[in-house]
């Protein structure tokens, strides 16, 4: 059986395009929890966090991993939040292989700045937002990392291949 990947880390560390670029190199299907939960309710995530607040869409999401983890041989992309309930970290860990995807700040004001979906950062002074989130979550997505892998000025394609060959070690191992 091939053993599933999880990535996590916070917004714009490239968790969605550097799953995309890992499934293609693996030969698995890919799922990002954050489609899945739009595709399920039919309403974006803004949306979502406008009329159930986040407490509604971490609902909706520890639903959509729960199903997304018993899947065999999928590459998975969780949304930043992901991490915050103790049942998704649980459910990550032992389902599959976790990768963190490690990025500054920096990074992430860069990767976000065009965004309109991102309800965390709406109206917030974006920086400290990221901060406060960083503070809060980097030790939730250490404690259950497997791998982790800094992604800061690195193309898709290039991670996708450090994971593959950081999976083909542990493998070997």
């Amino acid at each position: 059986m091939t053993r599933s990947v999880f990535l996590i880390g916070p917004m714009g560390s490239g968790k969605t395009a550097v799953g995309r670029a890992l499934a293609k190199r693996l030969g698995l299907p890919f799922a990002d929890s954050d489609a899945e939960v739009e595709s399920r309710t039919g309403v974006d995530i803004a949306y979502i966090f406008e009329r159930e607040g986040e407490e509604g869409f971490r609902i909706r999401e520890r639903d959509v991993i729960d199903a997304l983890t018993r899947a065999a041989g999928i590459v998975l992309a969780t949304g930043g939040g992901a991490v915050l309930l103790a049942e998704n970290r649980e459910r990550l860990a032992a389902r599959g292989i976790v990768v963190f995807l490690d990025t500054t700040v920096e990074q992430q004001l860069e990767r976000t700045r065009r965004s309109r979906n991102r309800p965390l950062l709406a109206g917030a002074d974006r920086r400290a937002k990221l901060e406060e989130l960083a503070k809060a979550r980097d030790p939730l997505y250490r404690s259950i990392a497997a791998v982790t892998i800094r992604t800061d000025g690195r193309a898709p394609t290039a991670v996708a291949g450090e994971i593959a060959r950081a999976l083909e070690q542990a493998s070997d191992a």
